[in-house]
């Protein structure tokens, strides 16, 4: 068997770290905080990065993904590295398409990591207006107190993003689907004008993941995920992790190194784990999705769907060109803003209520009664959140149970 012939699915399940002596078939938890040495010269040889060892391939299949997963270099502590940690990113690379990698406690950090060791004082972001929250705190908040800046382009208006590129700018950064309004942005465009100007583009695939759209093969340098949501896909532990070029993963695996963002080789174990199920999760997620999404479109109470798959999506040809899968994410408009917002809430009895997504279970948020209530009201319709926006993160449950729940919460 070639390289080639193995389907994606395969990939995730049967690409592990090497058996121990005794034979495993599940991949062990290496819960260590430290690694020992042979003796002085193999421990100035780790420290010096002069070890280079491959523990991972398609087990049973000798050779197999050799050559396109990223050698690790030997394990020192497991701040730096750690074996079930580097199964999880070296797993994570071959599946986006990226020369290496490096793994966070959470989402969150990847984010702050990436953008941390990649930018100095003085340079400049040009951002798509609807990101994720806290990214956009960070945009905002943090970065300016060490002389950073950020121009927001909207999502609606890509053909404005070269008018924000200024002679500073270092980085061209964008979410697709966003978070929470569901739109799409042009993979491919992006791609083309971060290669124009020189910039280093950075897609957050969390929406999606590799199984749906792989924006390296756009022309994204980096890709990040909060493995938190679909990657882990029941809610039980935190995770991120940015893959891309190497020379890029170099410095940010440097700047992890020395600040400590690792991921726990525990939640690395989950993580590794989850990312065997994905493609049968992410079928039935998209399946139960679309259907939502079709219910929604009819339901007399409500305004508006959004749904990369659905006919009615502004950019729906975009989502058909980049996309194979819908994802799980449901945007809709309800009738009435805030206060009917919060009166679905209440009334919901089957969905959760939560700050999460990509779980088994359906979850449902009114970002303008919540997340996005500090907000002014042209705050939020900037980033498309408007007064009655419900987003659905759609889980697997039974679909016909989740359309009862929400059905009878809008009536």
């Amino acid at each position: 068997m070639s390289n080639q012939k193995l389907g994606l699915e395969t990939q995730a399940i049967r690409t592990q770290l090497e058996r121990t002596q005794f034979l495993e078939h599940s991949v062990p938890l290496y819960l260590t905080s430290s690694f020992v040495f042979e003796d002085a010269e193999d421990m100035r040889a780790s420290f010096a990065e002069e070890t280079p060892i491959n523990e991972i391939g398609v087990i049973g299949i000798p050779g197999q993904l050799a050559e396109l997963v990223p050698k690790r270099n030997r394990n020192i502590y497991s701040r730096f590295s750690n074996p079930n940690t580097s199964e999880f990113v070296q797993k994570m690379c071959l599946l986006e398409g990226a020369e290496d990698g490096y793994a966070f406690a959470t989402g969150m950090a990847a984010i702050y990591s990436t953008f941390a060791a990649l930018l100095n004082a003085g340079d400049h972001i040009v951002s798509a207006s609807s990101v994720f929250g806290s990214t956009h705190t960070l945009f905002t908040k943090y970065f300016p107190k060490w002389n950073i800046s950020t121009s927001y382009f909207d999502v609606n208006k890509v053909e404005t993003i070269e008018s924000y590129i200024q002679p500073n700018t270092k980085i061209l950064f964008a979410e697709s689907p966003t978070n929470p309004a569901v739109d799409i942005l042009d993979l491919k465009l992006l791609g083309e004008i971060a290669k124009k100007h020189n910039l280093i583009l950075i897609i957050d695939n969390c929406f999606a993941t590799f199984y749906i759209q792989k924006p390296i093969e756009f022309g994204a340098d980096l890709v990040v995920h909060s493995a938190t949501k679909l990657i882990d896909g029941q809610g039980r532990v935190l995770g991120g992790v940015t893959v891309g070029r190497a020379e890029l993963i170099r410095e940010i695996y440097l700047f992890a190194r020395n600040t400590g963002p690792a991921l726990s080789p525990f939640n690395a174990w989950v993580l590794s784990k989850s990312l065997e199920t994905l493609s049968v999760r992410l079928e039935r997620h998209c399946e139960n999705a679309l259907q939502v999404a079709e219910f929604l479109e009819n339901h007399p109470n409500v305004q508006k769907v959004k749904y990369p798959f659905l006919k009615s999506h502004p950019q729906y040809a975009i989502a058909k060109q980049q996309m194979s899968k819908g994802g799980n994410i449901v945007a809709f408009e309800i009738k009435g803003g805030i206060e009917a917002g919060r009166q679905f809430l209440n009334k919901i009895q089957l969905c959760s209520l939560s700050a999460n997504l990509g779980d088994t279970r359906t979850i449902v948020t009114h970002p303008a009664s919540t997340t996005h209530s500090k907000l002014s009201v042209e705050e939020r319709l900037t980033v498309s959140i408007t007064d009655g926006l419900v987003r659905i993160s759609v889980g697997l449950e039974s679909v016909s149970d989740v359309i009862a729940d929400l059905n009878q919460a809008l009536s």
